[in-house]
C-alpha cells in the first residue's frame, strides 16, 4: 500500500508543478476529443441497428452468418 501511495503522490506533485505541461495536456485532450468525434460520425456510423431496421432483417443476417460457419 505504501508504494501505491508514493506513486500517487509522485504523479499529483508532478501535475501540480507543471507549467507548460498543463497546456500541452489540454491540447492532447482536445485533439483526442476531435479524433473520437470524427471517428464516431464518419467512420463508425454503421452499426447493426442502422444497417438492419426490422427484426426479420436482423434475424436473417444472424441466421445466415451462423449457417455459414
Amino acid at each position: 500500500m505504501n508504494i501505491i501511495t508514493q506513486t500517487y503522490r509522485m504523479y499529483i506533485d508532478g501535475f501540480k508543478n507543471m507549467t507548460v505541461g498543463k497546456t500541452l495536456w489540454k491540447i492532447v485532450f482536445i485533439k483526442l476529443l476531435v479524433i473520437l468525434v470524427f471517428l464516431k460520425f464518419f467512420v463508425h456510423d454503421k452499426t447493426f441497428k442502422t444497417e438492419y431496421q426490422t427484426f426479420e432483417a436482423k434475424s436473417e443476417f444472424v441466421s445466415n452468418n451462423l449457417q455459414g460457419r
